[in-house]
């Protein structure tokens, strides 16, 4: 890289806002990874900036994290909540005023990485009207996503239009897991460059503390068997999944079983309603004396429930990588996760945890229950999780080959359109 220009790159995340409290509605994976690969990146040398949407008047337009590494708000209509599916015709007002911010700092970004299919379109624009460089990362793929639910939203067609022309117009995609890629190249397009960079996690905070440590500190006892839920209130998630399959458990009659269920939700919103949901479930059958309902954990505290359950469970429909999965793997804790998407990359059935079919909560009670039975096998797995996220799944890790791929993007001269691919 020879200027500070070329070392200035842009992530655009409109959504998902890298500066604000994980656990949140809308703060879910892609917070985390825009997060955390802006910091990695930023102490390998880049300045980066994080672009997202500002939805308070309270909010700080810009928060600096560390050293050129900041996130960025900026105004696309009303300056409040917006669900994702609904954002689309502010995006124009996001572009236009991402150009104006690149005016009023004298900044072009030679190289923008757009997060999830709206960021897509206003990296898509930025690269018509500037020519800047465009990796994006998926974060979800609409045509899986349309397949996993009853409702098709009216949003839908212009998504997967959008999916698709970006995968053909993108100098690079970032695919998360094989299954990612493969799900591309059958339901998007044939056409596209296709590198995958897995997400990570941060092995220094997961992994700190012994699981008898974490169970004094949140008031657990040793003998307790506890399965833990991390993660949005979200249909799709397959809570009702899990808690089905712990009511059919073959230790539901012991008294140190202990569900522990972790996330934020907000009241009157849609996960607040499926949080609703999910409770009723819970008190139908008879589960409320040992179901704990934590509400959003802190970055602080989240570590100390991974290492004090004896399983995570990871019960999605469909997830293109599973951050959760990587972050209990890091604890020492086995996983429990559906066959589908990305967790077939991160889990390695009977080695890190196990595998059970989407929405199956027989085969999850069985899973679950073969890790309770045999606390020695659970360790084993546990190690062995740890073992893997060291060796693969990093945020240096992550961060280091996403910074080869931008160096050699960067490196392309206009005319050469046909980048070497670094991986198939």
């Amino acid at each position: 890289m020879n200027s500070r220009t070329e070392q200035r790159i842009a992530l655009i995340s409109v959504h998902g806002d890298p500066a604000i409290e994980i656990g949140k509605e809308e703060a879910g994976g892609q917070n985390v990874y825009v997060r955390q690969v802006g910091e990695a990146l930023a102490q390998l040398g880049w300045q980066v900036d994080m672009f997202t949407r500002k939805v308070s008047t309270e909010q700080d337009t810009i928060v600096q994290h560390r050293p050129n590494c900041r996130t960025i708000r900026l105004e696309a209509g009303a300056v409040e909540f917006v669900p994702r599916d609904n954002l689309f015709g502010n995006l124009p007002e996001f572009v236009g005023n991402f150009l104006k911010f690149q005016r009023e700092n004298g900044i072009t970004y030679p190289l923008i990485h757009t997060n999830y299919w709206l960021s897509s379109w206003v990296g898509m624009q930025l690269k018509k009207i500037q020519g800047s460089k465009q990796v994006h990362t998926y974060h979800s793929l609409g045509a899986v996503k349309y397949n996993t639910i009853k409702t098709i939203p009216l949003i839908a067609s212009t998504r997967l239009a959008v999916e698709k022309e970006v995968l053909e117009t993108a100098e690079r995609i970032v695919a998360t897991s094989p299954q990612e890629k493969e799900h591309m190249r059958s339901l998007v397009s044939t056409k596209g460059n296709i590198d995958i960079i897995p997400c990570g996690t941060d092995i220094e905070q997961f992994g700190c503390i012994s699981q008898q440590a974490a169970r004094v500190k949140l008031g657990l006892n040793p003998e307790d068997k506890v399965v833990m839920y991390v993660g949005r209130f979200d249909p799709r998630k397959g809570i009702e999944t899990l808690v089905r399959a712990v009511g059919k458990s073959q230790f539901r009659g012991d008294k140190h079983l202990k569900l522990i269920i972790g996330g934020g939700s907000r009241p009157g919103q849609s996960d607040g309603m499926e949080r609703e949901r999910i409770e009723g479930i819970v008190h139908e059958l008879g589960m409320s004396d040992f179901t704990i309902f934590t509400g959003r954990l802190s970055q602080e505290i989240l570590p100390s429930y991974y290492a004090a359950a004896d399983v995570c469970v990871v019960p999605s429909h469909y997830e293109p990588f599973g951050l959760v999965a990587i972050e209990a793997m890091a604890s020492n804790t086995p996983v429990v996760a559906s066959d589908v998407g990305g967790l077939q990359f991160t889990v390695v059935p009977e080695e890190t945890g196990l595998l059970a079919p989407p929405q199956d909560e027989d085969a999850f009670a069985v899973a679950i229950d073969r890790i309770l039975a045999n606390p020695q096998w659970r360790d084993q797995l546990g190690k062995a999780g740890r073992k893997r996220v060291e060796s693969k799944f990093s945020w240096n890790g992550v961060a280091t080959q996403l910074s080869e791929l931008y160096t050699q993007l960067l490196q392309l001269k206009v005319q050469d359109q046909e980048p070497v691919l670094l991986s198939s």
